[in-house]
């Protein structure tokens, strides 16, 4: 059964927990989303603060996959820029989606909705572009490729997962137009 996407749910108690829960379970499996496990949700907790205050000052928009029971499985947050020369295009943080569901295309679908939203949706009228970064050494880069994404720069050794465990930080762009 596929995922259901909404942009800016109402922020409560269950879906800030379902984010935080899928967030660690996500950095727990190996996933690169800011995290090297073991983490727990209360490690988490602070960043995801700065993103819904991001939110709530409007500079930071949530794009949320939902299993058919209502739980948080997937995410996106796009982020607005703030200078004047680069409001055309938005930075993708935090894609993520749970572990259970890998294999099933559900990525593909995250990404499909994130173009979507890009593409169509209220408040995104002038977004032109859509920039996101991944680790190297992953193998994330070719699932954004195959999902439209160029790589247009790269960062040597930018990323320290541990000590001599050094990553690229590489830069990928989704041109809209």
């Amino acid at each position: 059964m596929a995922l259901t996407f909404e942009v800016d749910p109402a922020i409560d108690p269950a879906l800030r927990d379902g984010v935080l829960s899928l967030w660690a379970d996500v950095s727990n499996a190996g996933g690169a989303v800011g995290f090297v496990p073991p983490v727990t949700p209360d490690e988490i907790r602070p960043s995801l603060l700065k993103h819904l205050v991001a939110m709530s000052e409007g500079g930071t928009r949530l794009l949320v996959g939902f299993d058919a029971d209502g739980t948080v499985a997937a995410t996106a947050f796009f982020t607005f820029n703030t200078h004047p020369l680069m409001k055309h295009w938005v930075w993708l943080y935090t894609v993520m989606v749970h572990p259970r569901h890998q294999g099933r295309g559900y990525g593909r679908d995250l990404m499909a909705a994130v173009e979507r939203t890009a593409r169509t949706g209220a408040g995104f009228e002038d977004i032109e572009a859509v920039r996101l970064t991944c680790r190297g050494g992953t193998g994330v880069d070719g699932f954004y490729a195959k999902c439209g994404y160029k790589e247009v720069g790269r960062v040597p050794d930018a990323i320290r997962v541990a000590p001599g465990d050094d990553r690229d930080d590489i830069i990928m762009l989704l041109p809209l137009t």
